[in-house]
């Protein structure tokens, strides 16, 4: 009934107890979720996690917060990506909130798994935060829509939201989204079609009231499905099985 688009199910705190993680899940009626990358070194695990679990799907990228000595090729993300379980580039995209000075490095990362996305022709998984302004323009100076994909954890305002959505991509809501101050996410929750909508937990972090302060898990996304369906006055079914086919649909699932 439900899919955590975005979970990191090779973290301390959540690889040891997977198959806890994985009983949770069926008991909440979390059907699938995708393991995300954030650098090449752990991309084996991520991968493996997928390859041995029929539920779980991976991602290949390099989150912008992860400053590296030697930057990915296009060519280098495309091979790393050909295997079928591999369903997305990404984590990619942009961060000025934790990092300062010249970040044209990101910039330039960005744009090369853009590329890659395109090549191999798999979603972007797009973070952003405090940069949304040269998150769009780079989405559209390299043509991300021929690639499409998900703005993950997504935290900015409506306006950026229906940019993002004109591009092609969706908009997936993490557990912030229950937190009471959350207002501008609520806000978009409730005015974005729900065909453009996907949830995660980005666990193990931002776990979701009743949660919040506690480490993250795949079950907890049913809270987010139960937020949305509130906003929207709908039931939770209905944000369960749209949200599910949404991520079927975006991830060549269908």
């Amino acid at each position: 009934m439900f899919i955590d688009s975005h979970c990191h199910l090779n973290f301390p705190g959540l690889s040891e107890n997977l198959d806890s993680l994985l009983a949770n899940m069926s008991a909440n009626q979390v059907t699938h979720a995708l393991c995300v990358s954030v650098d090449l070194a752990s991309f084996p695990e991520v991968l493996a996690l997928a390859v041995q679990h029929d539920n779980l799907y991976a991602s290949l990228g390099i989150h912008p917060d992860y400053e590296l000595e030697s930057e990915p090729t296009q060519a280098e993300l495309v091979r790393m990506a050909h295997h079928p379980k591999v369903i997305a580039i990404g984590e990619t995209g942009l961060d000025y909130y934790r990092l300062t000075g010249d970040l044209e490095w990101q910039r330039e990362r960005f744009r090369t798994h853009i590329r890659a996305a395109k090549e191999c022709d798999k979603p972007l998984i797009i973070h952003t935060r405090s940069a949304a302004a040269d998150t769009l323009r780079i989405m559209s100076e390299e043509n991300a829509d021929k690639a499409g994909g998900v703005m993950h954890c997504f935290t900015e305002n409506l306006e950026v939201a229906n940019a993002a959505i004109e591009l092609g991509f969706y908009i997936s809501f993490s557990g912030i989204l229950t937190f009471k101050n959350a207002t501008q996410i609520k806000e978009v929750a409730q005015n974005i079609p729900l065909e453009k909508i996907l949830i995660e937990t980005d666990s193990p972090y931002l776990a979701p009231t009743p949660y919040r302060g506690k480490t993250n898990q795949p079950a907890y996304v049913k809270h987010v499905a139960e937020e949305i369906a509130k906003l929207r006055n709908i039931s939770v079914d209905e944000v369960g099985e749209t949200t599910s086919h949404n991520f079927k649909q975006l991830f060549h699932l269908i």
